[in-house]
């Protein structure tokens, strides 16, 4: 095993929250209604802020989807992530076959770091 990519993101939670209230058909194109489920504004910025970080770590190729990298939570609470399509095309090129997710938010920042293994 070992570390074939690393991402990180920031996303100020007013921003998009400004942004989804402006443009109510964002939340769909961004977040899988389970994600959208969650609700708070907080959340979803770390989400967001997650997605970036996947597509950082895997090297910003073109054509993938924002919903296909989902963030979902275990039986424990803990954040996963839960790839399709293009974006589970992707890993699955690079041999990408682990993912870690950290999300956090603080003080009208959220913040995702996302680590691929091979």
């Amino acid at each position: 095993m070992g570390i074939v990519g690393v991402g990180v993101d920031v996303v100020q939670v007013e921003r998009l929250e400004r942004a989804l209230a402006r443009t109510p058909s964002l939340a769909g194109r961004l977040f899988t209604p389970a994600e959208q489920a969650a609700g708070r504004a907080e959340s979803l910025a770390a989400r967001f802020a997650a997605k970036e970080a996947v597509a950082k770590a895997l090297g910003a190729p073109g054509g993938l989807r924002w919903q296909d990298a989902e963030v979902v939570r275990d039986d424990s609470g803990r954040p996963r992530l839960v790839l399709h399509g293009g974006v589970a095309e992707e890993a699955a090129a690079q041999g990408i076959s682990t993912w870690h997710l950290s999300l956090s938010h603080d003080g009208g920042i959220a913040t995702a770091v996302v680590v691929a293994e091979s």
